[in-house]
């Protein structure tokens, strides 16, 4: 399977990523990684706040690709696209789909969940990725690495 045949298939289409819109990407990731960071906070929300950093690379690698994702299953497809865009592993992946899960949970369902080691994984996951995904762009699309 490719990132060709998920345009193919409509669930995603094409996108002409510019050096701006990648930094901006990776302005609120890195925000979200600070912010996510603070002891203070529930843990429920640094997991959610540590969701959005890598959510924001994973469209940051998705961008560069030349894609953004179509419709419907937005989340799901951006995190799923990391397999096809830097080639993230498996476990990796999973890790930030039971993150996904686990975030929506949080904002709609149910608090007081998660606790202060799952936070912190999450908070180590989002920083994993935010470090692939730049040293990704550095090597494959070199022109869209902000500043």
């Amino acid at each position: 399977m490719s990132l060709a045949d998920w345009h193919k298939w409509e669930w995603v289409k094409s996108h002409r990523p510019n050096r701006q819109e990648i930094g901006d990407l990776f302005a609120v990731a890195d925000r979200d990684l600070e912010q996510c960071r603070d002891p203070g906070l529930h843990p429920d929300w640094r997991l959610a706040i540590a969701y959005n950093a890598a959510l924001q690379c994973a469209t940051a690698a998705l961008a560069a690709a030349g894609y953004r994702v179509a419709h419907e299953a937005y989340h799901y497809r951006t995190v799923q696209s990391l397999e096809l865009t830097i080639g993230w592993p498996r476990e990796e992946i999973d890790a930030l789909d039971t993150l996904r899960g686990r975030r929506h949970m949080v904002e709609y369902r149910r608090a007081d969940i998660v606790s202060e080691a799952e936070a912190n994984e999450a908070v180590e996951l989002a920083h994993r990725l935010r470090q692939d995904v730049a040293a990704w762009l550095a090597a494959e699309h070199p022109d869209l690495l902000p500043k």
